[in-house]
């Protein structure tokens, strides 16, 4: 009978992938009994089953694929995850942070490289690039705990790409006095393929994505395409002498406005990319480090605890001092240097650079011992990097419920979709994924009603399937939705009475793309629909995807911020606004601006608000002007015999049918007093000024 060694390591390809695929599966189950960091158990599950453990995998070809794609992913996601507002808003602070988390541990790297281990310089370079760097290893937890667009990640984003690049010029210095091709023609060379990388990038990919996602919204072809997008920026910038990982953050950064972060597509990429590429690349980092070094005693020990000395110190310097510096909170410190401390894929790349180097016939640039090093420090910073992220993230977390518990459960939203044309019913979800509260996650309800007559069992049939497609692709989003098909003799009664049932806050609806607003239009079906209900009702026409719309343009009539619902609709269009980033210009008066100039600043600061004085409404069809095809144009009206209302009002469906022909737009009916209304619960304005305009108003009313 063989002996049990002879099986191992596993080289069959279906056995590897099964072996991984539990290492997925439970790893998680097993750190969390631990109470250990998930990332850490990947990493110490390679550990184990590799080489340098128990030899039971063999790392293969897959390791190196799926571990590049891997790789690749966690840089992508830190770039479309990013707050792209707050990282303009931020960039110097970006700019210090990532010249301080590169440059003091390159210093202390290089001194303490020369002076106590003896290397010669370029190696003491190498060491020092190689320590500069950093990868976002622990970033997946922030992901896990929604912390992206916190100032502590988006700053460690920021930095961590401008730390590489740097290490990357620094060594493409060290391994240019080794060749035979080093002098001003290669820097000349190297200059010149940045440039062009970056110029390809900027230029092609905006211009590409607007063309395909505008035009292709099948799932499948847009997931590939985005992959596709990702790996072409990676090889272009590794065709440029810079690293692939590189490529992969611009072009996450490229494609941030494009993607919402509330969208089916967004889930599809972070699930896909969590559940098998991420695993895997940790994986793989786990097989290449080798344990046993630790056990030979002497130089090496000494060696691995000054090369994670120098990595752990040398980034808390950076990111306390650049705390100390900017005033920032000791929370946010602590994000900051958990995610930078990680050294790995930079970090095994340069050390593979530095293997390929011949120094003189024989010998190389990277020792044995430097990278036993290396590797066995790789190992010690991803467990202090992903337990102190994960602990601050708890913290964070925690902080953040306790402050905003007492105000999320004063919100009653619950926002319905009335859905009978297929080709608007997409259109409509993604409205509400980009304008709905993730945080209160509850969830939207999907109408379709039909009418009672000799069709209506085989339109209840067609219902039920539109139904159960949008609500596929909400739970693809990772937002349920509740479902009705209903029989009623009257479309606008069939969902008023839905309204009331579901006790929903709101109703956004589509307007159908082959006959547009017109007058008897408004007044058989809508005017029923807003008279007969005093909540907040969206109209919504979208001539091309919500995602490549690049501004929302909001004409307000005067005196709509004396209404009870213009907080709602205010809310609704700002969150619309973040969750797309683009801009949002508000033609409205002075004294209009100016409320909401002040809510969005306390309530949504990292919406690009913009403003533009209207004096009256009449002045719609110059403002037609202003509007282009990529734009989306919101009007706010009142319901008749309310403060805001104006008889101009009535010719607005004359005026969008002259004026707005093939322009995406959105009609508002805000929430209204009445005697639905009286029985709602409203949120108290905050400021003083706003609380005696909402008095004044809610008097001249009863009166």
């Amino acid at each position: 009978m063989p002996h049990l060694s002879t099986y191992f390591p596993i080289t069959d390809p279906t056995l590897i992938f099964l072996v991984v695929l539990c290492v997925i599966l439970f790893a998680p189950i097993i750190m969390g009994k631990l109470r250990i960091p998930h990332i850490i158990g990947m990493v110490l599950a390679g550990v184990i089953l590799g080489e340098f453990g128990f030899n039971i995998l063999k790392r293969d070809d897959s390791f190196e694929l799926f571990g590049r794609v891997g790789m690749y992913y966690i840089m992508f996601l830190a770039g479309l995850e990013m707050d792209m507002e707050n990282m303009k808003k931020t960039k110097n602070k970006m700019l210090v942070f990532g010249l301080l988390t590169s440059s003091v541990p390159f210093l202390i790297t290089v001194l303490i490289a020369r002076w106590f281990l003896d290397y010669s310089m370029a190696a003491s370079l190498l060491l020092g690039c190689i320590m500069a760097s950093n990868t976002l290893i622990a970033y997946p937890i922030i992901g896990r705990f929604g912390l992206q667009q916190h100032p502590g990640a988006s700053l460690s984003v920021g930095a961590t790409m401008v730390a590489l690049l740097l290490s990357l010029i620094i060594l493409a210095a060290v391994a240019s006095t080794f060749s035979t091709e080093s002098g001003i023609l290669f820097w000349t060379i190297f200059c010149v393929k940045i440039l062009l990388f970056c110029a390809i990038l900027f230029l092609f990919i905006p211009r590409t994505a607007r063309w395909f996602l505008r035009r292709y919204s099948d799932s499948v072809m847009q997931y590939i395409f985005v992959i596709a997008i990702m790996f072409t920026s990676a090889a272009l910038a590794e065709a440029a002498n810079l690293e692939g990982i590189l490529g992969a953050f611009l072009s996450g950064l490229i494609l941030n406005r494009y993607i919402p972060r509330l969208s089916s597509l967004m889930n599809r990429i972070e699930f896909i990319g969590n559940a098998i590429f991420i695993p895997y690349f940790l994986i793989g980092v786990g097989m290449l480090i080798n344990v046993r070094v630790l056990l030979q005693g002497g130089d090496i020990i000494w060696l691995v605890l000054l090369m994670v000395f120098i990595a752990v110190a040398g980034k808390a310097i950076a990111a306390y001092l650049t705390c100390l510096i900017y005033k920032l909170s000791l929370l946010t410190g602590h994000i900051m240097f958990g995610l930078t401390s990680a050294h790995a894929a930079g970090g095994i790349a340069m050390v593979i650079v530095g293997m390929r180097i011949e120094t003189s016939p024989g010998h190389y640039l990277v020792d044995d011992q430097m990278l036993n090093g290396v590797i066995c420090m790789i190992l010690f910073t991803c467990i202090i990097s992903t337990i102190i992220t994960e602990k601050t993230a708890l913290k964070v977390i925690v902080r953040g419920h306790m402050k905003y518990a007492d105000k999320h459960h004063q919100d009653d939203e619950k926002i319905l979709l009335p859905m009978k044309y297929p080709e608007l019913a997409e259109g409509l979800l993604s409205v509400a994924l980009v304008m709905r509260n993730e945080k209160l996650n509850r969830g939207l309800v999907g109408l379709n009603i039909v009418y009672d007559d000799q069709k209506r069992h085989e339109n209840q049939e067609k219902g039920r399937r539109l139904l159960d497609h949008m609500a596929k692709l909400a739970s693809a989003a990772d937002v349920r939705m509740q479902t009705q098909v209903r029989i009623a003799a009257n479309i606008a009664n069939g969902i008023k009475h839905a309204f009331k049932e579901f006790d929903a806050s709101e109703i956004i609806m589509g307007l159908h793309i082959h006959h547009d607003i017109n007058p008897k239009f408004w007044g058989e079906f809508a005017q029923s629909l807003y008279n007969g209900l005093n909540r907040q009702i969206i109209f919504v026409r979208l001539k091309q995807p919500i995602n490549t719309l690049r501004c929302i343009q909001v004409a307000v009539p005067s005196r709509a911020e004396f209404e009870p619902g213009f907080h709602r609709w205010l809310e609704r269009l700002l969150r619309m606004a973040e969750n797309l980033d683009c801009r949002i210009l508000f033609h409205a008066r002075k004294e209009c601006n100016e409320m909401i100039r002040e809510y969005a600043r306390r309530k949504h600061p990292s919406a690009r608000s913009e403003y533009a004085l209207m004096g009256h409404w009449n002045e719609l069809p110059h403002l037609a002007e202003q509007v282009n095809d990529d734009h989306i144009i919101v009007f706010v009206i009142s319901r008749k015999g309310n403060l805001s209302y104006k008889t101009a009002f009535e010719k607005l469906p004359l005026e969008i049918e002259h004026f707005y022909v093939g322009k995406s737009l959105m009609i508002i009916f805000p929430d209204q007093y009445g005697d639905r209304m009286d029985s709602m619960t409203f949120a108290e304005p905050q400021h003083q000024e706003e609380k005696s305009a909402y008095q004044d108003i809610k008097e001249w009313i009863q009166k």
